[in-house]
């Protein structure tokens, strides 16, 4: 585990508070289980940039959460990062184009995506007391924000324009994609939600992020309790 990373310790013998990035996806569904099962009152926070997706991303977050409940899982915070006005006629603002199965995993890299995320959540964290953002970021994400230099980088910035440190946590940095669905096991993965496309507030099926879902199930050897939408959309491309 990458130094000054992991969880943090105990403080009066006692796990303390930590907010959480909750995208509704697998990885972030398997890091709140994960958090409140080490003991870590958790505040999950979401934060809404006006992608196509969010609809059903954000009907997920409440899914999980309901399921979750328990008295250390704080209510979630919705905070709002309107990106339209950068991004144009990005596929992930129109909803066109949309990167297929079996496309490359830096097709859906989204500029300045994690910039975005912790830099909101950070300032809201800071100003409510709670003193470490964690997110699922693993060890096999390709993309430059998700490099340890980089979050370094967002921690400075964070205390030199608060005056006070905030701790980026990754516990799972270190961890392949079939690791972390192992770790999950046994938890109510069926109402978490990775599609880039939905049809009805189901997965497509046949976008860049559906079929990482489910090799992701294969990987861990459990069945893909995923509801899929009956056809596939005609502006996934191929």
């Amino acid at each position: 585990m990458e130094p000054g990373r992991n969880l943090l310790p105990e403080r009066n013998g006692q796990p303390g508070r930590v907010g959480l990035l909750l995208s509704g996806g697998l990885d972030s569904s398997i890091l709140l289980g994960y958090l409140l099962g080490q003991g870590y009152h958790v505040r999950p926070i979401y934060v809404r940039c006006g992608l196509v997706w969010e609809s059903a991303e954000l009907a997920a977050v409440w899914r999980i959460l309901r399921a979750f409940e328990q008295p250390r899982l704080e209510p979630l915070v919705v905070l709002d990062f309107p990106v339209a006005d950068i991004y144009g006629s990005h596929w992930s603002i129109t909803g066109e184009n949309i990167p297929g199965e079996d496309s490359p995993p830096e097709a859906v890299f989204l500029p300045g995506r994690n910039a975005c995320l912790l830099l909101k959540a950070g300032v809201w964290c800071l100003l409510h007391g709670i003193s470490a953002l964690a997110l699922g970021i693993l060890g096999t994400n390709p993309f430059a924000d998700a490099r340890p230099e980089f979050l370094t980088k967002i921690e400075e910035i964070l205390e030199s324009s608060m005056g006070q440190p905030v701790r980026i946590l990754t516990p799972f940095v270190q961890m392949d994609k079939k690791s972390v669905m192992n770790l999950g096991k046994g938890l109510p993965l069926e109402l978490s939600f990775s599609c880039i496309a939905p049809k009805g507030g189901l997965h497509c099926g046949c976008c860049n992020k559906c079929a990482e879902r489910r090799e992701a199930f294969a990987l861990a050897a459990l069945p893909d309790p995923t509801a899929y939408a009956p056809s596939p959309t005609s502006e996934v491309l191929p």
